[in-house]
């Protein structure tokens, strides 16, 4: 896997070998990056029309739904080499407010280059449905895990789910990565307070499952982790 290509292909290359004309098609919905700071709105739920996608090319982000009551809840969480607004293609109107997390690069696009891929390659058509499915099935999962487990069940799991996201693009990935998230952040994702996020973070360094330092996470046995909280890797 070449270190020259960007994390978008290295993404797709991570499920199926890809050739020179896919690669290139691919490489093609990354010519317009713009620059975003942290919390800076990539677009509003509810902005017209939603006839637009974009790369993660580089940096986080996440998409978020804020309530009447002041609370705010995030949806899913964007790393280098994903697709954003996936699930709204089919849709006249963005469901969900997107965020820069930190300083990032992110390039738009118009619905008519993916459909320009699926008339030139059913083997790109196929995986966009496959990494389409792959992002249901971490939301569900992760919904999932919410409504029944016990916060550090939740946390532990959405370290793992973070993990095996980011080995797609970093193949030498180790037991130390980043993970620029606040516990404001984290508590909005799982569904837990801060304090709470705080306390279950301690409660897992005490049993050495895992540590964290400032935006740096440590996992001492990943294996052991993913026992733990029963990560199926194939859903990731």
């Amino acid at each position: 896997m070449s270190n020259h290509h960007s994390c978008l292909v290295k993404h797709f290359q991570s499920h199926a070998r890809l050739d020179e004309q896919d690669i290139d098609l691919l490489s093609r919905l990354e010519r317009s990056p713009e620059s975003f700071g942290p919390e800076q709105d990539l677009w509003r739920a509810g902005d017209k029309p939603a006839d637009e996608l974009a790369v993660m090319s580089q940096g986080w982000a996440y998409s978020y739904v804020d309530h009447p009551d002041g609370k705010r809840t995030i949806n899913d969480v964007y790393l280098p080499g994903d697709i954003i607004g996936l699930h709204e293609y089919a849709l006249d109107s963005h469901q969900t407010s997107v965020k820069a997390l930190e300083k990032s690069t992110i390039c738009r696009f118009p619905h008519k280059h993916l459909e320009t891929i699926f008339e030139a390659s059913p083997k790109l058509t196929k995986m966009f449905f496959r990494v389409a499915c792959l992002q249901q099935s971490i939301l569900i999962n992760r919904t999932l895990n919410t409504y029944h487990q016990a916060a550090d069940h939740r946390i532990a799991h959405f370290v793992c789910e973070i993990h095996a996201r980011l080995s797609r693009t970093n193949a030498d990935l180790s037991n130390t990565f980043r993970l620029p998230l606040t516990q404001e952040h984290l508590g909005n994702i799982l569904g837990l307070t801060s304090v709470h996020v705080s306390r279950t973070i301690g409660q897992l360094a005490e049993e050495s499952m895992l540590f964290r330092q400032r935006n740096r996470i440590t996992v001492p046995d990943l294996e052991a982790l993913r026992h733990f909280t029963r990560f199926n890797r194939t859903h990731y």
